[in-house]
């Protein structure tokens, strides 16, 4: 076995094993199994005989959209469709969310063509699989908390102020997302900002706001579901730790921090840029701006280094 497949292997072991404990510890396993069978059917459909991550976003999407139909109709509350407000306002925004994002990431492919990110996942079918059970991981846990809300009975706990601090904390952070994401495609839509980073917007405050909103709202999801978590239920906190630990430190910053440092590592204005503005969670401040001379200072020390190290 080569060692690009025994990683494939050991991965989808890992990520299968965590869906299925965390399926059978809350009592939602059924979800579990319809998150990796949606995921494994488009490998097995497209993804592998393609070699193609095309509609890998758009997977997630449906995998979002599929599990809060099927917790909607395994629900105890499906009999005379007696759903509380807490189910169905969970079930809204779950739905809304995937949406707008895998609308948005399904249109960002189409125009670009190809996602390189996925380039060196191919080499193995394991590992390429690997990737599906890990979005397959990712889409069960993220949306755990209001899949096990939608496994309780209606009116399992009456309305709180959880509720309400929930729900503003969730439009906080869903606002954030979309503005922010907007904000970047306006900006990589003007030629005139060709070759260029953003720094403008929401952009000036956080290097990432986006993946902030997104951290932000699933963080808003589990306030409001604690007046119904008991026990086991708590698990449902690893939808926003999931989030952040992914996005922080496996396929978002990372990937996206190493490509800004080989595009403009180099550029006085990128480097006040990173020294000024956080990775993640926003500053309160406006930044200070660029200054042209803070240019000819580093060019002059780069060259005072050079001239004592010859």
């Amino acid at each position: 076995m080569t060692y690009p497949a025994l990683r494939g292997l050991v991965f989808n072991g890992m990520c299968l094993s965590l869906i299925a404990l965390v399926g059978w510890a809350t009592g939602i396993w059924i979800s579990a199994a319809i998150s990796v069978g949606v995921n494994f059917v488009v490998f097995l459909v497209h993804a592998w005989p393609q070699s193609s991550e095309k509609f890998f976003d758009a997977t997630g999407t449906f995998t979002y959209l599929t599990l809060i139909c099927s917790a909607l109709v395994l629900s105890p509350s499906f009999e005379g469709f007696e759903f509380d407000l807490r189910q169905i306002v969970f079930a809204a925004m779950v739905a809304l969310w995937a949406i707008r994002l895998g609308s948005y990431l399904l249109a960002r492919i189409c125009r670009d063509g190809k996602d390189a990110r996925f380039d060196n996942l191919k080499v193995s079918w394991l590992l390429w699989l690997g990737v599906w059970s890990y979005q397959a991981l990712w889409c069960f846990l993220v949306a755990s908390p209001a899949l096990i809300i939608l496994s309780k009975p209606c009116g399992a706990a009456s309305p709180s102020i959880l509720d309400c601090v929930g729900l503003a904390v969730w439009a906080l952070g869903w606002g954030f997302e979309i503005v922010a994401d907007r904000q970047k495609d306006a900006f990589r839509r003007d030629p005139a900002n060709k070759g260029r980073f953003i720094n403008t917007g929401l952009w000036a405050y956080s290097r990432h706001p986006n993946y902030f909103g997104e951290i932000t709202l699933w963080i808003g999801i589990c306030i409001s579901g604690m007046s119904c978590f008991r026990g086991w239920d708590l698990l449902a906190w690893s939808s926003p730790v999931t989030t952040f630990i992914l996005l922080n430190f496996v396929s978002g910053v990372p990937l996206l921090e190493k490509v800004g440092d080989e595009r403009w590592g180099n550029e006085p204005a990128y480097q006040h840029y990173k020294k000024h503005t956080p990775v993640l969670i926003p500053r309160v401040t406006t930044p200070p701006p660029f200054k042209a001379s803070e240019g000819v200072a580093t060019s002059e020390e780069a060259a005072m280094d050079a001239g004592v190290g010859a």
